[in-house]
């Protein structure tokens, strides 16, 4: 990571927007109509995943992955056109948000632009085909950063949107790609926009492990943060969800969550999430809503960024194919928790969870307490993720204090609280 102060992006949420999963045409219409909605959910970022035309070849699917892309500086018809994408740009910002879009510069589809125009930017295999390291990728093409015109290229793609206003992008298997393409683009974007923002997509240890053994590379979470500001938090998310079923204890996830405080630079930013577009609904593997919401209160609680994937906000179940036409719930089927995520997002405005101190601890080997501490206050939040009774022990003074997410009135004696079946965050 350049040493650009971002601890900023510690207390902001970004909203993830799967395009085509709106009704209507053009989407990107039927998008900015829908900005007033997410920004009243609290978000500050939305992430529009690929935009791009899809390539046919060897597609996935009926419709194809929206990561097989066919043109990176071109729209996909069914989603708009460009003069569509600069009025979403504009209105984002009217509606004081700031706008990403989802980039992928390990490979594109078999057929694109870039495939029929410039062969030499492509990997070929030790048979000297063209492919793509990874199996299971098989609608597109790798390339090879061996190629100094190839980085020219791609820096020029990442100009061509940042002229055009866009905040940031969020890099779709960022560890893949050499790292001094990654420190190259970061200087070039900042020199356009100084708060241009660099999320990756990284990816799980195993995976890391997996690829080097077959000599590609991956970047491991150190390295990307010298040339981003954001990471995915996939070298900690494989111990929350075996904890949650029931394959690892809850110590061994809340000691791994520890770890990221010494192992990262001090102003280390982590995209914090229960969900994303490849992974399954919160609700499907936590069944029990008053349980669903603990673990949601965390996540907002928790240091780095928020990530809220379209339809979340409403317990959508359905996890949208990459391939074909399945939609997403947008209705107010579910008003109590979207109100509860709107609460939760203005607590997470507060400055204390962008520059505080940071501590987490497990209590009992039960209860979650996380406190943060900036200048002369605190904020602690305390969650009973395995709703226990009784009270617990807790380092704060005695006294009344207020549970800012509730409304409810907080004795503390003797220092210990009493556990609620809800999460409790108090403030100072």
């Amino acid at each position: 990571m350049a040493n650009d102060t971002n601890k900023n992006l510690r207390n902001k949420i970004i909203y993830e927007i799967y395009p085509r999963a709106y009704e209507g045409n053009p989407k990107l219409k039927s998008i900015l109509n829908d900005l007033k909605r997410i920004k009243n959910l609290g978000s500050d970022i939305i992430w529009l995943m690929p935009i791009y035309p899809i390539g046919e070849k060897n597609r996935k699917g009926s419709l194809g992955s929206p990561y097989s892309i066919k043109n990176y500086r071109e729209i996909e018809k069914s989603l708009g056109n460009l003069e569509d994408f600069k009025e979403l740009i504009t209105k984002t910002h009217e509606n004081k948000m700031l706008i990403m879009i989802d980039i992928v510069f390990n490979h594109t589809s078999r057929d694109s632009y870039l495939f029929e125009t410039h062969q030499e930017y492509f990997y070929k295999n030790k048979n000297g085909d063209f492919g793509n390291k990874v199996d299971d990728w098989s609608d597109v093409y790798d390339l090879d950063y061996n190629n100094s015109d190839l980085i020219k290229e791609q820096i020029e793609t990442l100009k061509f949107w940042a002229n055009l206003g866009i905040d940031g992008i969020r890099c779709d298997v960022a560890p893949l790609v050499p790292l001094n393409f990654w420190e190259k683009a970061r200087l070039e974007m900042k020199s356009i926009n100084k708060n241009f923002i660099f999320l990756a997509e990284s990816v799980e240890p195993d995976f890391i492990i997996y690829l080097r053994n077959m000599g590609i590379t991956a970047l491991s979470d150190s390295e990307i943060y010298r040339a981003f500001d954001i990471t995915y938090d996939y070298d900690v998310f494989n111990y929350f969800t075996d904890y949650l079923n029931k394959k690892r204890s809850l110590n061994e996830y809340i000691e791994k969550l520890k770890s990221q405080e010494y192992i990262y630079p001090d102003n280390y930013v982590k995209l914090r999430f229960l969900e994303n577009h490849d992974r399954d609904r919160a609700y499907n593997i936590i069944k029990d809503y008053d349980l669903l919401k603990m673990w949601t209160a965390f996540m907002y609680f928790q240091k780095g960024t928020l990530l809220l994937y379209q339809g979340q906000e409403y317990l959508d179940k359905t996890l949208p194919s990459l391939f074909d036409n399945v939609k997403i719930n947008l209705k107010k089927t579910n008003n109590e928790y979207f109100d509860f995520l709107k609460s939760l997002s203005d607590i997470k405005k507060n400055n204390i969870f962008a520059y505080g101190n940071y501590d987490i601890q497990l209590i009992d080997a039960k209860v979650i307490v996380l406190k943060y501490t900036f200048k002369d206050e605190f904020s602690i939040g305390i969650f009973n993720v395995e709703k226990e009774k009784g009270s617990i022990q807790i380092d704060i003074l005695d006294g009344n204090y207020k549970d800012i997410l509730n409304g409810n009135d907080i004795l503390i004696l003797n220092g210990k609280i009493e556990l609620k079946d809800y999460p409790v965050i108090i403030k100072k």
